[in-house]
């Protein structure tokens, strides 16, 4: 392959192949894909803010059918550590992110596998009833899939009635690698990548805003990575013009500690600082039609984070006032209102609040 061609592929903005993707990736210095990822976000995206939000991540549930062996948070059915978090305690962490001036609930739990749709639509109406304003940025495909398989009924019906209850976004956890051999090793309980895939399709139809995830450095080979951002790609393509599809790209490294794929089978992060800015330009190259590529400053610290937005990264993501699962397995970062906006600036942007629309 020729890499000067490419990167004028690239700059117009047509689509790499995950084997092109994958030449760049081995090949392209890192000063030239971060040249290139600046360039194509300042094309799309002129004004020099970078985004961020205030959000709570609220656990709905610890409990887990799925065992990822990536995961240090959940347990099984029936352990004495087991809850499902009530009503009451949902209001006393709202209060608190409403003081801080969040309005978005990211709400997200174990595959449990005694709750159903009936539970997940009762929850919601009872939260948008007492907090109207709070935008409910739910589940995800994993949890849409195994609550589908629960009741017996499609993904259309389980999102449409999410949707009826309160739903207002869809995240895009459990993406971990769009790729049946990777997750066969480190999320066997979870979904196949063809579900994910579809439960996001069917989404998209509905217009129901959502986001797209990868958490790699575990047991992936680049190409996977590759094929895991042409796979995003697609299903972007194929959104109704009216919807909003993926409204974002958040990319993460594997957070090693403790979990059962390093104590187990062995496995550590091995993503550098170089690699993980490497896949954030490449993000922006291989994505030209999601628009907005996050940075995770949480697993991978401010100095990198503020790297990231030169290399094609627009958005810093939230201040997470609560996380619990990355932070588990060993990613303690951590950024206040001021700090996240002093950091922005600092790098030479502009901060921008935004909703999880990004508007």
């Amino acid at each position: 392959m020729n890499i000067n061609k490419l990167y004028e592929k690239a700059l117009r903005q047509e689509w790499l192949s995950a084997d092109e993707g994958l030449y760049l990736y081995e090949h392209a210095s890192i000063s030239e894909l971060m040249f290139i990822g600046n360039q194509l976000r300042k094309k799309q995206l002129p004004n020099n803010k970078v985004g961020w939000i205030i959000d709570r991540n609220v656990n709905i549930t610890n409990v887990c059918i799925a065992q990822c062996k990536f995961c240090n948070f959940y347990c099984r059915p029936g352990a004495s550590n087991a809850y499902i978090t009530s009503i009451d305690e949902y209001a006393e962490k709202i209060e608190v992110m409403l003081q801080l001036g969040g309005k978005q609930l990211l709400l997200q739990g174990g595959l449990h596998p005694k709750l159903g749709l009936t539970f997940y639509t009762d929850l919601f109406r009872q939260l948008k009833k007492r907090y109207p304003q709070v935008n409910l940025h739910a589940l995800g495909p994993a949890e849409i899939a195994h609550i589908a398989r629960i009741d017996k009924t499609s993904y259309h019906d389980v999102l449409s009635q999410l949707r009826e209850a309160g739903l207002d976004s869809l995240p895009g956890a459990g993406a971990e690698i769009l790729n049946d051999r990777v997750r066969d090793i480190v999320s066997k309980g979870k979904c196949t990548a063809q579900q994910w895939l579809d439960v996001m399709r069917e989404a998209h139809k509905m217009d129901l805003p959502t986001s797209a995830t990868m958490m790699f450095g575990h047991v992936e080979t680049k190409a996977e990575r590759m094929q895991h951002l042409v796979s995003l790609r697609q299903v972007q393509s194929e959104k109704p013009e009216k919807s909003q599809g993926f409204v974002a790209f958040i990319p993460w490294p594997f957070q090693d500690e403790d979990t059962a794929l390093n104590t187990k089978d062995g496995v550590r992060n091995q993503v550098s600082d170089e690699e993980y800015i490497r896949t954030i330009a490449l993000s922006r190259i291989i994505l030209p039609n999601i628009q907005n590529i996050q940075a995770s400053w949480l697993t991978v610290g401010k100095a990198v984070g503020q790297l990231c937005l030169h290399a094609g990264a627009n958005d810093f993501g939230s201040i997470m006032i609560e996380e619990n699962v990355v932070s588990a397995a060993g990613a303690n970062h951590n950024f206040d209102a001021e700090g996240i906006q002093e950091a922005i600036r600092e790098a030479g942007f502009i901060p921008q609040l935004r909703n999880q629309k990004y508007e």
